[in-house]
C-alpha cells in the first residue's frame, strides 16, 4: 500500500514541520479526543447501567478498564498492520469499529453484552486510530514536535468537555440506548480523520539513478514489529514507569462524577466536574508542548515528565481529602494542569528515546504492556470502593501508583543513563558542513590549477630542473630542504603574467 513504506521509516522524506502536516494534525486531534475522552464520557451512564443491571461499581468500572486495555493491548497488531497496510486504510477500517461497537451496545441485554460492544469492538477501533495518528504526526513533524505533540493532547480534554454534557443530556433526553446509538454515529468521523493521513512519498528518481540503487543496495524488507528497541535502556526504564504510572492515572477522572454524587450533589452539577477538569486540560496541554520545545528544556523532557507526574500523585494525595463540592472543584482544576502536563509529554518522551525509524514498533509494544495495568487500575479501585465504601483510600491508592511511577523514571535516568555529548543544532550542522566543503574547495584549487599546466609545462619544468641540479654555482639543495611542503613548490612553480599580458615563468625570470 501507499503508507507502507513511509510507515517504516526507510522513505527518506525529511518531515516538512507543516504544510498538509497540519491537517495531520487535525485529524490526530479529533482521534486523541475519542480514544481518551470515550472511557471517562462512558462513565457518566454507569448510574443508570448499575439501575438496569443490578450491577456494583466495579461492575461498571469493567467497561471503561476493558476499553482502555483495548486501546492499549492492541498496540502490536496496529503497529504490524500500520507495517504492513500503511495509516489510512488502517484508520477508517479501525472508524467503522469504533462506531459498531456503539450502535451495538445500545441493544444489550445485560452487561455482558456491555464489556463485548463497548470494551472489546469500540476499543479495537479506537486503537486502530489512534496509533497510526501519532505515527503519522511523528512523521510530518520534527523541529515543531513538542508543539504538535501538545496541540495533538489537548484534543482529550476537548472531547471531555463536549462528550460528558453531552452523555448526560443523551441520556436526560433519550435514555442510555438512545445516548450509545447516537455515540456510535459520531465516532463515525474516525474515517473521515483516518482520510486525512496522506502518506508522504519521496522525490520521484530517475530510471539511471534507481537502477544504479538495485545494483548497489538490494532494499530491505521492513520489519513488521522491531523488537530490538528492548535492547535500549532508556526504553526500558520509560516502560516501566509508565505501567506503574497507568495504574492510577486513569482512576480519578472516572471516579469522581460519583464521588460528587455521593456526596449528594445532582448529576448535572456532578458532571461539570469533567467539564472544569477538560477545560483546564485544554490549555495545559499546548503550554506544556511550547515549554517542552526550549532550547535547553527538550533535551531534559524526561525530567519535565518526571515532575509531571509528581505534581499528578500529590494532587491525587491532597484530593482525597475532598469533602464538598468546592474542593472537588479546586481538585479538578490542579488535577487537570497535571494530567495535562503528563499528556502532553509521555509520547514526546517515547519519541525522542527510540527516534523515529523504531517508534512504530515502540509505541505498540509500550502500549502492550500498559495494558495489564490499565485492566487492572479502575476494577481494582471499584474493589477497594466496594469493600471500604470510602472514596478517600480510592484517590490515596491512585495518588502513591503516580508518585512511584516518577520516582522510578527520574532515579533510573539519573542512575543508569549516560547523557549523550549535545549534538550541534541542524542550523549549525548545516553551516558546518558549508565552511567544510569551502575549505575543500579552496585546497583542491591550486592542486587543480597545477594539474591543469602540468602538462603544458611538465618537459620544460624537467629540463630546468636538471640544469639547476648540475650548476652548483646557482642552488645547492640543503638536506632539510627533501622533504619541503607541496604547497612551497606550488607556489614556486607559479606562472608569472606581466602587464603586457606575457606569462613568464619564474626561472626563465631569472
Amino acid at each position: 500500500m501507499g503508507g507502507a513504506v513511509v510507515d517504516t521509516g526507510d522513505c527518506g522524506v525529511k518531515a516538512p514541520d507543516g504544510g498538509w502536516g497540519w491537517a495531520v494534525l487535525f485529524g490526530c486531534f479529533v482521534i486523541t479526543g475519542f480514544s481518551y475522552a470515550f472511557p471517562k464520557a462512558v462513565s457518566v451512564f454507569f448510574k443508570e447501567l448499575i439501575r438496569e443491571f443490578g450491577v456494583g461499581y466495579s461492575d461498571t468500572a469493567w467497561i471503561s478498564s476493558i476499553l482502555l486495555a483495548m486501546l492499549y493491548g492492541t498496540g502490536p497488531i496496529c503497529s504490524i498492520l500500520v507495517n504492513r497496510f500503511g495509516c489510512r486504510p488502517v484508520m477508517m477500517v479501525g472508524g467503522l469499529f469504533a462506531s459498531l461497537g456503539m450502535i451495538l451496545a445500545s441493544f444489550a441485554t445485560n452487561i455482558m453484552h456491555i464489556y463485548i460492544c463497548i470494551g472489546v469492538i469500540t476499543g479495537l477501533g479506537l486503537a486502530l486510530n489512534f496509533q497510526p495518528s501519532l505515527i503519522m504526526l511523528n512523521r510530518y513533524f520534527s523541529e515543531k514536535r513538542p508543539l504538535a505533540n501538545g496541540l495533538a493532547a489537548a484534543g482529550s480534554p476537548v472531547a471531555l468537555c463536549c462528550l460528558s454534557p453531552l452523555g448526560q443530556v443523551l441520556q436526560y433526553n433519550y435514555g442510555w440506548r438512545g445516548g450509545f446509538l447516537i455515540l456510535g454515529g459520531i465516532l463515525l468521523n474516525c474515517c473521515a480523520c483516518g482520510a486525512l493521513m496522506r502518506p508522504l512519498t519521496a522525490p520521484k528518481k530517475t530510471s539511471e539513478v534507481e537502477e544504479k540503487e538495485k545494483e548497489t543496495k538490494p532494499k530491505p524488507k521492513p520489519k513488521l514489529l522491531d523488537f530490538t528497541v528492548f535492547r535500549d535502556c532508556g526504553f526500558l526504564i520509560y516502560t516501566v514507569a509508565a505501567a506503574i504510572m497507568v495504574l492510577g492515572l486513569f482512576v480519578p477522572p472516572v471516579f469522581v462524577v460519583s464521588y460528587a454524587k455521593e456526596l449528594g450533589n445532582e448529576d448535572t452539577k456532578s458532571s461539570l466536574l469533567l467539564t472544569i477538569l477538560g477545560f483546564v486540560d485544554m490549555f495545559a496541554r499546548p503550554t506544556c508542548g511550547i515549554i517542552a520545545g526550549l532550547k535547553w528544556v527538550r533535551p531534559r523532557c524526561v525530567y519535565l515528565l518526571s515532575f509531571a507526574m509528581i505534581f499528578n500523585g500529590t494532587t491525587d494525595l491532597i484530593g482525597s481529602m475532598s469533602k464538598d463540592y468546592p474542593s472537588l472543584v479546586v481538585f479538578c482544576i490542579f488535577f487537570g494542569i497535571s494530567y495535562g502536563m503528563v499528556g502532553a509529554l509521555q509520547f514526546e518522551v517515547l519519541m525522542a528515546i527510540v527516534g523515529t525509524e523504531k517508534f512504530s514498533s515502540a509505541i505498540g509494544l509500550v502500549l502492550l504492556v500498559e495494558a495489564f495495568a490499565v485492566l487492572l487500575g479502575p476494577p481494582g479501585a471499584g474493589l477497594l470502593l466496594d469493600f471500604t465504601k470510602n472514596y478517600m483510600f480510592v484517590f490515596l491508592l491512585a495518588g502513591c501508583e503516580v508518585f512511584l511511577s516518577a520516582l522510578v523514571l527520574a532515579i533510573c535516568n539519573m542512575l543508569f543513563i549516560k547523557r549523550k555529548p549535545e549534538q550541534p543544532d541542524p542550523p549549525a550542522k548545516m553551516e558546518m558542513a558549508i565552511i567544510d566543503t569551502e575549505m575543500e574547495e579552496l585546497n583542491k584549487a591550486p592542486k587543480n590549477e597545477q594539474d591543469s599546466r602540468g602538462d603544458e609545462n611538465g618537459k620544460k619544468q624537467a629540463v630546468e630542473q636538471e640544469a639547476m641540479a648540475k650548476s652548483d654555482d646557482k642552488i645547492v639543495e640543503e638536506p632539510e630542504r627533501i622533504g619541503e611542503d607541496s604547497i612551497e613548490l606550488e607556489n614556486t612553480s607559479k606562472n608569472v603574467t606581466e602587464p603586457n599580458g606575457v606569462v613568464v615563468e619564474p626561472e626563465s625570470s631569472l
